[in-house]
């Protein structure tokens, strides 16, 4: 067990705190102090399933080395045909259960071309019935929160199938463990839309990748607030190219609370271009690609 303080980096805290998890909290500090996964479930007194939902949060928030193997063969997809359809509706009572129940979730009745794609979850990609109604459901609600009022369709929910298993995820721990990481990171986007006043429209996809790359450095929405407060000043509006070099800057400076960025004004400690006021040299680099873009 652990015998030295364990230190966590703020970033690794936001994280575990985001997750609500405290058995992945648990299991990270154990983890860091050393200690093997396989004494674990000893150690910590968590059970076999309790565990294994640890660890798959873990995976989810990057907080671990271990990755889960890739479930998609490498070469051409298998094609699956009527007849393989029928023969598996006729001899497997598992998948003749899985499709009733994706049926009932989807509210319609699957055509032959649809039941292929079904078959093709079940035997090239390996997922349980269990993952597949999950990751129905995960489909739909994400259909839900992106506007739309119709189920989304087979081919919509074979991307992801085929997201899920390139991920490897492959049991219902692995699998609610992404869509927790899934559900932090959209509220985090929403409440950073709201900060720059972005309502009524979806962030473009070059959009989402700034936003993203903020709220991967670690740093409170008050900073990224007065990063774009400063940005609005010197540009007139929002302008991301503008935006992501301040706080870049700030960040290079180790600075990932508005406090510090104060403090460090209010010190004359920090470099021009680290506290918004930014010097000849970022300036000139700004100015460029506020031309090229």
């Amino acid at each position: 067990m652990m015998s030295e303080p364990v230190k966590l980096s703020q970033n690794d805290v936001r994280k575990l705190l985001s997750a609500a998890s405290p058995d992945a909290a648990l299991l990270y500090i154990y983890l860091k102090s050393g200690n093997p996964m396989d004494g674990a479930e000893t150690d910590l007194h968590l059970n076999a399933s309790r565990l294994s939902c640890a660890g798959a949060t873990l995976r989810q928030l990057g907080l671990t080395v271990e990755e889960r193997p890739s479930h998609i063969a490498p070469g051409e997809r298998p094609g699956y045909s009527e007849q393989d359809v029928l023969d598996a509706m006729d001899t497997d009572n598992s998948f003749r259960a899985l499709y009733g129940e994706v049926q009932r979730l989807l509210g319609r009745s699957l055509n032959t071309e649809e039941l292929k794609i079904l078959l093709g979850f079940v035997r090239y990609l390996g997922m349980s019935a269990d993952v597949i109604s999950v990751l129905v459901c995960y489909c739909k609600e994400r259909a839900r929160q992106r506007g739309s009022l119709r189920n989304p369709s087979l081919r919509t929910i074979e991307k992801e199938a085929y997201a899920w298993a390139e991920r490897g995820i492959d049991t219902v721990e692995e699998a609610a463990a992404f869509i927790q990481a899934q559900n932090v990171r959209n509220s985090r986007l929403y409440r950073l839309m709201s900060i720059l006043q972005i309502r009524g429209r979806s962030l473009t996809g070059a959009e989402e990748r700034y936003a993203q790359s903020w709220l991967d450095l670690g740093v409170d929405e008050e900073m990224i607030s007065m990063a774009y407060e400063r940005t609005c000043l010197n540009t007139g509006g929002l302008n991301w190219a503008y935006m992501n070099k301040i706080l870049q800057r700030w960040h290079e400076q180790g600075f990932h609370t508005a406090e510090e960025v104060r403090s460090g004004d209010h010190k004359g400690s920090v470099p021009k271009g680290a506290s918004g006021q930014l010097g000849e040299a970022e300036l000139e680099a700004i100015q460029r690609v506020l031309r090229e873009g």
